[in-house]
Formats: structure tokens, sequence, C-alpha cells
């Protein structure tokens, strides 16, 4: 079944695609087969967008999507909604600001629910990415749920990431740990049509110099009013930009990145947090429990 979901989803079929989707995600059997024949070589552009939620992601991502789609190019869009504390799915559900794209034969659009997964992004993301990327896509856009960890691990998922604020985040910039601030390729400061939008830029410029000296260049800061799809191209040429100066090195720590999640997941797999409970129940019966000593135990 495997053989036939992963050519058919190669060949361009969306069904067997969406398909192939669930059928990792489910980790139905056989799935790990089709991940070990999955071709590696697509040169397919993977970009990021993560901020907080307000931010005018999905806004941003419909107006991409409208730039790339008049280029000829295939799209698929990934966006990671927070699950649903009773079936654990997609709260969002499919974005009603992208509906015009659901049926246009060169835009792909998965709505993935975190199910949980502590940062923020689907815990197949991976390799639901390189599925997609061994299909007929020329660009894949992840949109991350914009709470905790997932603007930091879109890092090592996108070769380039979009970072999403407005200007009355400027206590919540403030407050950005250093990394969010070096993971940024771009950043975007949405809504730039409200009041101390400039000042807000100006101070951001300030805000990003210490990080500077993690990136080759200096990172553009784009004004962007998404829902009149202004400074949308010259957000897409920023991306492009990026794209086109990016350095093998970059694609060799992102798959250092995803090889190091995949054995993580894979070495934690038979260990639950039930499991663990149930252990520390039985062994806090003896005297002398040591928490250190407890882990010692898993490899």
């Amino acid at each position: 079944m495997w053989k036939e979901l992963l050519q058919q989803s190669q060949e361009g079929n969306i069904k067997s695609l969406a398909r192939a989707i669930s059928f990792i995600e489910n980790e139905e059997p056989g799935y790990l087969d089709l991940l070990k024949s999955i071709r590696h070589s697509s040169t397919a552009n993977i970009i990021g967008i993560t901020g907080p939620p307000g931010a005018g992601k999905s806004t941003l991502v419909d107006s991409l999507i409208g730039i790339l789609v008049k280029t000829g190019k295939k799209i698929a869009v990934l966006c990671v909604d927070p699950s649903s504390p009773f079936n654990l799915g997609a709260l969002l559900g499919d974005r009603i600001r992208m509906s015009e794209w659901y049926t246009h034969p060169n835009v792909f659009i998965r709505s993935l629910a975190t199910r949980g997964s502590m940062g923020g992004l689907h815990p197949k993301i991976i390799e639901i990415t390189d599925l997609l990327k061994s299909a007929f896509f020329d660009t894949i856009i992840i949109e991350t749920v914009g709470v905790g960890q997932s603007e930091i691990e879109i890092a090592g998922l996108a070769e380039t990431t979009v970072v999403v604020v407005v200007p009355e985040a400027g206590d919540e910039v403030q407050t950005m740990k250093a990394g969010l601030m070096e993971i940024a390729d771009v950043f975007v400061v949405n809504k730039s049509d409200r009041p101390d939008a400039d000042l807000f830029v100006k101070n951001l410029r300030l805000m990003l110099a210490p990080a500077f000296h993690t990136h080759k260049q200096e990172i553009p800061i784009i004004k962007t009013v998404a829902t009149e799809k202004k400074g949308v191209d010259e957000l897409m040429t920023a991306i492009q930009n990026h794209h086109s100066t990016e350095q093998n090195e970059k694609r060799t720590w992102l798959l250092t990145e995803k090889a190091w999640q995949l054995i993580v997941d894979k070495k934690m797999k038979a260990v639950t947090k039930e499991k663990i409970r149930e252990m520390i129940l039985l062994e806090k019966k003896q005297p002398g429990f040591n928490l250190y000593s407890f882990i010692d135990q898993f490899p």
C-alpha cells in the first residue's frame, strides 16, 4: 500500500498525497518503509513563517501564495494549529483567509494539529515536510502556531525563517529570547500602517544589532500591510535573496538538526510519562530514591 501511495504522491496525485500524510501522522504499518524510500534530491525552498498569534501570518501566507502562483510555482502550505483537547485535531482547521486557494491545481494546503507537542510544531512535521519535498512542489511554506518554542524549532526545519511581528509588540519583542532574534532570516513588521510603526522598526533594528554577527549580512526588516497586500512583493524578494545566497553549510546544519530530532524521537518512543510515573511510584517505596540515579536506567 505504501509503495502505491508514495508513487502516486510523487506523480502529483493530491488525494494520494493527503492519504500519505495521514499514513505518516497515524504511524500506520509500513510508514517507516515509506519514509526510507523517499528521494532527497529536491530543490524545493522551505519557508518558515512564525510569530505571535494575531500578527497576520495567515494573511501574509495567502499573499505569498498569490505571488508564487503567478510565476507558475507549485506550492504546499502546512498550517500548524493548536490541538483540540478532545480529539487532538486542528482547532482552526482550514484557514478561511486562504480559502481561494483550496481548489487551485498548483496549491496544496494542509492544517496539522500540534497534538500536544511541547514545541508547538506537529510531532511528524519533519517527516511530512520530507514527503512534500519528494513530491512536485517548488516551495513549501510552514506556518507555526506561534507559541512556546515553535519559533525556535522552525529554524531547524526551514531554509528561510520569517518572523512576523506588529508595531504594538514592543514589550513582547523586548522580552524575546535571544535565540528568536538570531534565527530570523527576515523580519516582517505587519500592520505597519498603524501609529508608531516607523519608531518600532527603528527600535527593532537596534535590538537586532547584537545578532548581526551570526548572519553574513544585515537581517532585512520589511514593512507590510498584508490585508492590502502592501509590502508583500518586497517580502518575497527578501526571501528569494536569502535563498539564493544561502550556503551549503546551513543545509548541512538543517540536516543535522533534523537527524538529531528524529533520533531523540526514536529513542524516546517507548518511554511515556505514564510509564515513568508508574516506575517512580514503585521505586519511591524503596529508601534512598534519587532522581539522577533513576534516570540512568534510560539509554
